[in-house]
């Protein structure tokens, strides 16, 4: 009679790190282990009671990158640094610098890894801004922008803004026809990886491992603003 054996899976907990403002009028809560799993509050235990909320709400990109049963099998949030962070943090409630766990060259794991996952924040990005109202459910977020101006802001911002860290220069709004967004997307990533390889001017306060992070993070937070400010689903 063969022995039956059961497997013991232990959840790994969510690194996650608290950024308060200098002025301690927000703070950030933002996962190291998901790129674009961060949220702002006014405090520290909101900012983590609110990324706690929004689990469920990353969980579609987790699975279009592939990892769902890895996010599922993700423990609870585990704060692993709690520190200042830039200005940024206290006016927006976004993290605008790396942390002391974002540093130095990435593996080639870590790096394929992060760049999975951006594609997925594209791919829901992209998914989201087919399916919502033209017209946004007006409200304090974005002054009262329109479908088209929140895609245009994300894209423009990522294409003209974030892809300068790594050296990468396009006309202004070249990534806004379909096949400038896939071109950009495409020559970006092969500008972190070349990045990652040692290539190019080394950036000032950003990190690579950040860029990424922050770059998820603009396009799930406006992805999820969209779908906050639909019209075509009746208001929560």
């Amino acid at each position: 009679m063969r022995a039956c054996t059961r497997a013991i899976v232990t959840a790994m907990p969510n690194r996650t790190v608290i950024e308060r403002g200098p002025k301690e009028k927000r703070s950030v809560a933002f996962s190291l282990d998901w790129p674009g799993w961060s949220r702002g509050a006014k405090t520290p235990e909101l900012a983590l009671e609110t990324l706690e909320t929004y689990r469920a709400r990353y969980r579609p990109v987790a699975s279009l990158a592939g990892m769902a049963s890895e996010f599922d099998a993700s423990g609870p949030l585990e704060i692993v640094e709690d520190r200042v962070g830039t200005g940024s943090v206290d006016f927006w409630g976004i993290s605008f610098a790396p942390s002391s766990s974002e540093q130095g060259p990435m593996s080639d794991a870590a790096l394929e890894r992060g760049f999975t996952l951006v594609r997925a924040c594209w791919t829901f990005f992209d998914g989201v801004a087919a399916r919502v109202s033209p017209e946004m459910r007006k409200g304090p977020r974005g002054g009262g922008r329109d479908r088209d101006r929140i895609i245009r802001h994300t894209i423009r911002t990522e294409s003209e803004d974030f892809a300068r860290q790594v050296g990468l220069r396009i006309p202004e709004e070249a990534a806004l026809t379909p096949d400038g967004l896939r071109h950009h997307r495409e020559t970006y990533i092969e500008a972190m990886r070349a990045y990652n390889a040692g290539e190019g001017k080394r950036m000032r306060s950003w990190t690579l491992p950040f860029l990424i992070r922050h770059s998820a993070f603009h396009t799930l937070d406006h992805a999820w603003e969209m779908e906050d400010k639909d019209l075509s689903v009746p208001s929560q």
